[in-house]
């Protein structure tokens, strides 16, 4: 990214963002009073968002290890990236194979902002700011085409983002985008929410938040409907389930699973 400064009012700073809000639940500094009031009325609404927002980091590195390791990819898409915080993608990935290329995706400027402090000089990194539903120009940005090479697999991440993709503006559509320009072997790797089975009131209440407030929706998909997005990938162990429940680093410390009310999988191409 080039060291320009980004003016203030391009920041956003009127309205809350849903990365903004997620590093304020993270415990992050990155935020402003705007995002910091929405994320407080979501909490008020639904308290075990914060837990979520954590099971979901846990989650992205657990994934991550999986793909860098056992399905041994090198190189990675993370859609709807977020604010640097510990444990990024390129830092889990590099830790099990050096030299992984990563493209982080976000439509945020003050993504672009932290730039820096999100990445390493070794020319393996890269932040594309654009806006996922429209994958065209995420795919033909020159810094997606100097660090992915699509004839071989490559790992698409959508960490807690799809949900604040409308069913009009088509989420199947454009997670299939990145699909078709995938080789065989190429993995998909997504979290998304889903009504809870109990505190629907609540889960209903914070969406509904982000709907009146924030720069997107949150919209709470059912297993099928989150399922249907890994169409033409076969999903690996264990399947979809809630996040703590992803192959946990200690399978005797997940407890009350149901509780999180996110699931995860990932999938391998066809």
């Amino acid at each position: 990214m080039g060291d320009e400064e980004i003016p203030v009012h391009d920041l956003r700073t009127n309205r809350p963002t849903p990365a903004r809000m997620y590093d304020y639940y993270l415990g992050g500094k990155d935020n402003f009073a705007v995002d910091r009031d929405a994320a407080e009325q979501v909490l008020a609404a639904a308290p075990e968002v914060r837990v979520l927002a954590r099971e979901n980091r846990a989650f992205l590195g657990r994934v991550v290890r999986f793909l860098a390791g056992e399905a041994g990819i090198r190189q990675f898409i993370d859609v709807g990236t977020g604010l640097p915080t510990q444990g990024n993608v390129h830092e889990v990935a590099q830790s099990v194979a050096p030299g992984t290329r990563v493209v982080y995706v976000d439509n945020d400027p003050i993504v672009r902002a932290h730039a820096k402090a999100l990445l390493p000089d070794d020319g393996t990194t890269a932040v594309v700011e654009a806006d996922m539903r429209d994958p065209g120009p995420i795919l033909d940005h020159p810094q997606t085409r100097r660090l992915i090479r699509f004839d071989e697999p490559v790992a698409v991440l959508f960490m807690s983002v799809l949900h604040f993709i409308a069913d009009e503006e088509d989420p199947y559509g454009l997670v299939a985008a990145f699909r078709d320009v995938s080789v065989p072997g190429s993995h998909l790797a997504l979290s998304h929410i889903t009504p809870p089975e109990q505190g629907a009131d609540g889960a209903a209440s914070a969406a509904d938040v982000y709907k009146k407030r924030a720069t997107s929706p949150a919209i709470l998909r059912s297993p099928k409907e989150i399922a249907a997005l890994f169409d033409g990938y076969d999903l690996v162990e264990p399947g979809l389930v809630n996040l703590p429940k992803w192959r946990p680093d200690d399978p005797a410390a997940v407890r009350d699973a149901e509780s999180i009310w996110m699931l995860g999988a990932a999938g391998r191409k066809r």
